[in-house]
C-alpha cells in the first residue's frame, strides 16, 4: 500500500520522481556562462533575464535530447547565431515551445521540462524592466553617467538576450 508520500509524481504511483534535467542542465550553462562574463551581478533582474534568455535558447536548440557537457563548446557558434540581434528569436522561442508542447500531449507523459521553460519564457515576456533607451536621440549635451541618461521600460526578453549574446562571445 502506498503512503501519500511515495506516489509518483506523474499520477502513476509507480514512487518514480521526474527530475526537469534537461532544463536544470540549460540553466546551469546558462548561469556558468553569464557568471563567467561578470556583466551583471548574480542577484540582478537583468542577470535572471539574461540567464533565462540564454537557458531558453540552450534548451530549445538541443532537437536531439543530448545535451552533454562535451558538446556544449561545440553548440556556441549555434547559440550566438540564434541570439544575435538580427534574428526572429522571440518568434523562434514561441514555434519551438508550441513544438514541444504538441510532443508532451502526444506523448502523454509528463513534461517537467517544458513547464519550466514555459515558466521561464512567462516571466521574460510578462516583466518589463527599467533599461537605457538606446533609440534615443540625446536633445543637449551628453549625460554624465549612465544612470542619468533616458530610460525605458522593456520586457525582461529584450533586455536578456544582448546579454546572454554578450556573454558567449565573452566565454
Amino acid at each position: 500500500m502506498l503512503h501519500r508520500g511515495q506516489e509518483s509524481t506523474d499520477g502513476t504511483g509507480g514512487g518514480e520522481l521526474t527530475v526537469p534535467m534537461a532544463w536544470l542542465y540549460a540553466e546551469y550553462i546558462a548561469d556558468e556562462l553569464l557568471r563567467t562574463g561578470d556583466l551583471m551581478p548574480p542577484t540582478s533582474f537583468e542577470f535572471r533575464a539574461g540567464r533565462d534568455a540564454l537557458a531558453l535558447t540552450i534548451f530549445l536548440s538541443d532537437t536531439d535530447g543530448e545535451l552533454s557537457g562535451i558538446r556544449v563548446v561545440t553548440q556556441l557558434e549555434t547559440w550566438l547565431s540564434l541570439t544575435a540581434y538580427d534574428q526572429p528569436w522571440q518568434d523562434w522561442v514561441g514555434e519551438r515551445m508550441a513544438g514541444l508542447a504538441a510532443e508532451a500531449t502526444d506523448s502523454g507523459g509528463p513534461a517537467p521540462d517544458l513547464e519550466l521553460a514555459e515558466a521561464a519564457w512567462r516571466w521574460l515576456q510578462e516583466t518589463e524592466l527599467l533599461a537605457p533607451d538606446l533609440n534615443a536621440v540625446p536633445g543637449g549635451g551628453a549625460p554624465v553617467g549612465e544612470d542619468e541618461g533616458p530610460k525605458v521600460w522593456t520586457p525582461a526578453w529584450q533586455l536578456g538576450l544582448p546579454l546572454g549574446h554578450l556573454a558567449i562571445h565573452l566565454f
